[in-house]
Formats: C-alpha cells, sequence, structure tokens
C-alpha cells in the first residue's frame, strides 16, 4: 500500500472511531453522566467550545474565530501532508502529521455540524436526539465539540508545606479528551520526539535559498 493510502487509511479510522463513539456519547448519555469503567479511567460525557483538552475562550465571538482558525489550520495541514507525500519523507512523518490532521477534522465535525441537527445535552436531564438538517440547538461553526475519556489516575491534596498550594485538593489527569484529542496529541508528541530534525534541516535550507 502507498504511503498516500496509508495516510487516508488512518484519517478515515481515526475519523470514524472518532465521530462513532462521539454519536454514541450524544445519543446515549446526558451531560455531565458518567460510566466507571475503573476507578482511574471513567466515560464522562461533557462538551466544550472546540479547545482540546476541554478549553474554551472568548464567548461566541472567540467560538467564531477558533472554528474559522480551525478552518484554515485544516486546509494547511491538509496541503502539508500532501507535499510531505510528494518529496518522499518518512512514512513515520507523514503518518504523525495525518493524525494531527485527523484530530482536527474530527474536532471541527463537531463545531461545524453538531449544532444543526442535534439538540442540545442538558445536565441530569433527557439526552439529545437528531433533527432535521438546521433545527439544531446552534449555528453553522457554532456547535460543541463532545468529550468522554477522564483519566483521574491520582487525587488528593497538596501537604500544607507545599509552595503556593499548600493544602489545595489535586487530581491527575483531569482534563477530558476524546479520540480527536489523542490523535493531534499522539501526532505532535510524534513530531517532538523522533522528526525534529526534519523541520530544523527545512528551516535551515530556506535560510540558505533566501540567502
Amino acid at each position: 500500500m502507498s504511503l498516500k493510502y496509508k495516510s487516508i487509511l488512518l484519517i478515515l479510522v481515526v475519523l470514524v472511531l472518532d465521530q462513532l463513539l462521539k454519536v454514541w456519547i450524544k445519543t446515549n448519555m446526558f451531560l455531565g453522566e458518567e460510566y466507571r469503567v475503573t476507578e482511574w479511567f471513567r466515560i464522562h460525557f461533557i462538551e466544550n467550545e472546540g479547545m482540546a483538552f476541554g478549553m474554551s475562550f472568548g464567548g461566541r465571538m472567540g467560538k467564531l474565530f477558533l472554528s474559522l482558525f480551525r478552518l484554515v489550520a485544516i486546509g494547511f495541514l491538509g496541503w502539508y501532508v500532501n507535499s510531505l507525500i510528494k518529496n518522499k519523507v518518512s512514512t513515520g512523518l507523514v503518518l504523525s502529521i495525518a493524525l494531527i490532521f485527523a484530530g482536527a477534522v474530527g474536532n471541527m465535525i463537531d463545531s461545524a455540524f453538531y449544532g444543526l441537527f442535534f439538540t442540545e445535552s442538558i445536565a441530569w436531564g433527557e439526552v439529545a436526539t437528531t433533527v432535521s438538517m438546521g433545527s439544531g440547538y446552534d449555528n453553522f461553526l457554532f456547535g460543541k465539540v463532545v468529550d468522554m475519556f477522564y483519566f483521574p489516575i491520582l487525587k488528593g491534596h497538596y501537604p500544607e508545606w507545599f509552595p503556593f498550594w499548600g493544602g489545595d485538593y489535586f487530581e491527575f489527569f483531569r482534563p477530558v479528551f476524546n479520540i480527536a484529542d489523542s490523535a493531534i496529541s499522539v501526532g505532535v508528541v510524534s513530531v517532538l520526539l523522533f522528526y525534529r530534525s526534519h523541520f530544523v534541516t527545512e528551516a535551515q535550507n530556506t535560510s540558505k535559498n533566501l540567502v
């Protein structure tokens, strides 16, 4: 199988798994509902405005800016994956960038379309249902991203002598995330650990060409 088709297959697998799980969560759990798989691994349904690991910013204007920025970023990542394939760089680097692209697209699907064809999820209420396109809880690009993976591996209180946070409650790992977030994280970590030299060489070549 060519590198191009490997990349396409990886992207499709991430997107299909990500969306199947999100739709199941959205239509079978109410907001805030939680299943305990183990004490440190839970399926916990939350929604966020689109930043990774449950973060958000800037109200509706911030949400619109974030969605538009992500559309541009997705376009760039798609072009970049294709460029890497044409330049015949290492398979690992291409697949790492493909993972980042797939994760970005996965969360963008939520932001772009979930508000159009889902009813709103309510905390401790009824689960969301699908409706005709445009009859959902919000407009195009204003949908919320579904998160569900929660790993409270360690929790307790800082010692009283601990600077700044002495006595405060802590929990690791607090963020709730999804498959798309995981794909982005794995892709970024892979690039940082194994393929930084590619970008250093690329930057050096660009500098030489400018001179």
